[in-house]
């Protein structure tokens, strides 16, 4: 019986002494020296206070890393040396990977009402940037549902009414509060083709997260062009897929309902981008209008309920497109593209005024699209001001 009684108390022993010593080597992670660890045992010995601390996660050095983490560094004597840069990057790394945080919106002063002549291109002297280009303009109505004279290429689960949407077409509303339209960049970096020696800092194929070059410059131009008719825009220059692609239409759904929580007039949202059009060797094509080359294609996208998402209202956001594309053919006819109508909502739903604009392609050059969007915005604002 006491042969047993010592063996118990030795294994009691044993396990007291197992605990004390990953106690210590909890306490100690982190210390590269023998009086760091001593150091780092009496400021952290007191029983209660860790216990308290090991409850509350916080059992290594107070800093961003795991327990688990610091103690694979304190493995390596040159980890361990440079922790407070392992930290940093560790840090960084966590933060950039949290594809549901929300940047803050860029946003600039609401664009009051001046009204005046809308500006024209300025197509003298536009610099060639080397890339193929071609003009889509349907002549033929196959594959196409044809509505008022405007091509539609329907991919999504819905089949289209042509008469029951000429029956009823969209009725323009515009609230005499500012500001009424809201211009977002869901995919603020998308950026075009430069010519030579006017090359900006690219974050990505035909990407870059200077604003000056991107499709935020294009929405700058349209702001610009939609305040000579009288409107007040609200411009946000938010890049939210920069630096995380995935989840930017979650990211610009947030601030777009923050915007019109705080701008109960908004009645037009535009979510202007550019498209991207390539051969099966990946060399990109511009578009570009038959009237003038110098000028790019634009297009709209129209969201529906295709992809399950509640989206009642879709088909008032076609009618929309529809007007506004009659519009802008009227004066120019092939600078518009086929409207697409596809089953993603693309943030659509939040007012029956809402479109995604999409502003020549990645081949295009930014000058290009700029004379693009200045001729598609002047039919925008014809449309909604009744010009």
């Amino acid at each position: 019986m006491k042969k047993k009684g010592g063996s118990v108390l030795r294994r009691f022993l044993a396990v007291v002494l197992s605990l004390l010593t990953l106690w210590a080597v909890v306490l100690t992670v982190g210390s590269d020296s023998m009086a760091a660890a001593m150091a780092a045992v009496r400021q952290r010995s007191s029983l209660p206070t860790a216990l308290l601390r090991w409850e509350l996660g916080d059992y290594a050095a107070r800093d961003a890393l795991s327990a688990v983490t610091a103690m694979a560094i304190g493995q390596s004597p040159l980890l361990l040396a440079g922790r407070g840069e392992v930290t940093q990057l560790w840090t960084t790394a966590e933060t950039s990977d949290n594809g549901d945080e929300t940047p803050q919106p860029e946003e600039i002063p609401v664009q009051q009402p001046q009204p005046s002549a809308p500006s024209q291109p300025q197509t003298s002297g536009v610099k060639d940037n080397g890339v193929a280009a071609q003009t889509i303009a349907p002549g033929s109505p196959a594959g196409y549902d044809v509505v008022n004279g405007v091509y539609v290429k329907n991919t999504s689960i819905y089949t289209l009414d042509a008469a029951a949407l000429s029956a009823s077409p969209y009725q323009v509303t515009l609230p005499t509060d500012a500001p009424q339209v809201l211009i977002v960049h869901t995919h603020g970096s998308e950026a075009y083709t430069m010519p030579p020696g006017e090359e900006y800092t690219a974050s990505g194929t035909c990407r870059t997260t200077d604003t000056n070059y991107s499709v935020v410059r294009v929405g700058d131009e349209i702001a610009s062009v939609l305040s000579s008719y009288g409107l007040s825009v609200v411009h946000d220059r938010s890049l939210y897929d920069n630096p995380e692609y995935d989840g930017a239409y979650t990211r610009s759904l947030a601030s777009i309902e923050s915007y019109v929580a705080k701008y109960p007039s908004i009645t037009y949202i535009l979510d202007v981008h550019r498209d991207a059009i390539e051969d099966g060797n990946g060399n990109q094509y511009k578009l570009v209008s038959k009237e003038d080359p110098s000028v790019a294609q634009v297009s709209l996208v129209v969201g529906t309920s295709g992809s399950g998402q509640s989206f009642d209202n879709w088909q008032e956001n076609l009618k929309f497109a529809l007007s506004v594309q009659q519009t802008v053919a009227a004066d120019h006819p092939t600078l518009m593209r086929p409207i697409y109508v596809r089953n993603s909502r693309y943030n659509q739903h939040i007012t029956t005024g809402s479109l995604l604009v999409e502003v020549g392609a990645a081949g295009n050059s930014l000058e290009e699209a700029l004379n693009g969007a200045r001729l598609f915005a002047a039919g925008l604002g014809a449309t909604i001001c009744r010009k």
